[in-house]
């Protein structure tokens, strides 16, 4: 019995898919062992700048941001390998500098050069995913690989407590360690997936996107023709801005109204969200895929604006525990449903390019957002910060639960392309 389940798990997904999975869980627990502590390690090092530290932080996604559009295309023109290979061979290099860093400017280096690994990285993987699983079952592999992501979420704030504030550089050198692991899994075992370019075209209809031939790798990726993407994209970006708080304005808030327990509290919320979601996150995939997918949206929303309030206003541990299992359901709701989107109005040959821009919501908010929002936070408190974010939740939510809404209705026949399609819709 039990060999009959392995073996229907281990045939359920195409190799690739199961290197990703593997590989994401390798990475990601050395990852959290570092993130929720590197605001605070800074702002001890920096003597009590509030600032400083959000700029560091902020500098990784920014770099992502303004490489991730190139990064896309490069995946699109010469494969999707090429660049996963490359991306980790840059992230290796920035943990293993991140070792020796001793300088500001060192950590600030760094930072970029990890932001520019994962900008070349994540739209080449992404794309990859939708050139080898059929449209019915990508929201259930981005669930999956969503589910990989918070095995590091779940085990490593708390291995991050007891190695981060000892020894910094250890946790450092093992990240290089699992990036070069990484590496060698991708050399070996995942296959090149770019779509062969096929004169005049060819029928997508299995993938449920219709797009122009795949070898037209130099279209200009504009408003005119895909407004549905960018859209989307700037409509996620209050989900962004939440977690980009998660990691630098909430674990100040939580110093600032509980005191001496604040560590043990902020590693408590954030394992207790890698293990709900580790848990949870394929076997809620598969409840809500048959679900009309504008709605999941809608709720996910709702439920991370109620976190929202939840982080800036409770005044107990089992209150913050309460909106930390909220922030699980609804992270697990929107991730795949969103990607599935993107991975639907994506021409053929421009979905490396489609995932960078989408990806922009992350890299923006992340960015950007310790920045604007350290400063709310230094002057009117996180109380403040997190009720903007919340209105912010509320508002985008029901104007995505409207694009969705549109996104899923039935499509042009596949010989259209994604601007005919969109101008039929409207």
């Amino acid at each position: 019995m039990r060999t009959t389940w392995w073996g229907n798990m281990a045939g359920r997904y195409d190799r690739a898919i199961w290197i990703r999975l593997i590989g994401t869980a390798l990475t990601t627990v050395a990852n959290f062992m570092i993130r929720p502590f590197m605001v605070l390690y800074l702002y001890d090092k920096l003597e009590g700048s509030v600032l400083l530290p959000m700029l560091i932080v902020g500098l990784q996604p920014l770099s992502s941001m303004l490489v991730g559009l190139w990064g896309g295309g490069l995946a699109d023109r010469y494969g999707r390998k090429p660049l996963m290979a490359g991306a980790l061979v840059v992230n290796m290099a920035a943990m293993a500098g991140f070792v020796f860093a001793e300088e500001l400017w060192h950590f600030a280096l760094f930072s970029v050069l990890n932001g520019v690994g994962m900008s070349l990285f994540f739209p080449a993987a992404n794309a990859q995913v939708a050139d080898i699983v059929e449209p019915d079952r990508r929201a259930e592999v981005f669930a999956a690989l969503h589910a990989a992501l918070n095995v590091g979420a779940a085990f490593g704030p708390m291995l991050g407590l007891l190695v981060f504030t000892w020894q910094p550089k250890v946790v450092f050198a093992l990240s290089a360690v699992t990036f070069a692991a990484y590496l060698l899994l991708v050399l070996r075992y995942i296959p090149e997936t770019l779509p062969k370019p096929i004169p005049g075209g060819a029928p997508d209809g299995e993938r449920g996107a219709a797009g122009p031939p795949a070898a037209a790798p130099a279209e200009r990726l504009g408003l005119r023709g895909h407004g549905l993407l960018f859209a989307l994209t700037g409509l996620a970006l209050p989900i962004g801005l939440l977690y980009a708080q998660v990691e630098t304005v909430l674990p100040l808030h939580l110093q600032s109204t509980f005191a001496d327990d604040y560590t043990l509290i902020l590693t408590t919320m954030l394992s207790l969200n890698g293990l709900t979601v580790m848990l949870l996150q394929i076997p809620v995939a598969r409840r809500t895929e048959h679900w009309a997918t504008h709605r999941v949206v809608l709720l996910s929303y709702g439920l991370l604006a109620a976190v929202a309030l939840g982080y800036g206003f409770a005044p107990w541990f089992a209150l913050l525990l309460l909106a930390e299992l909220l922030f699980s359901f609804g992270e697990m709701l929107s991730g795949p449903h969103l990607q599935k989107a993107v991975s639907l109005i994506a021409p053929e040959h421009m979905r490396g390019r489609y995932f960078s821009v989408y990806s922009m919501n992350w890299q923006l908010a992340r960015g950007l957002g310790p920045i604007a929002f350290g400063v709310v936070f230094e002057r009117f408190g996180g109380a403040f910060a997190f009720s903007v974010i919340a209105a912010l939740l509320a508002v985008s939510g029901g104007a995505q639960y409207a694009l969705v809404r549109r996104i899923a209705k039935p499509r042009m026949p596949a010989a259209a392309n994604v601007s005919s399609a969109a101008a039929a819709e409207a």
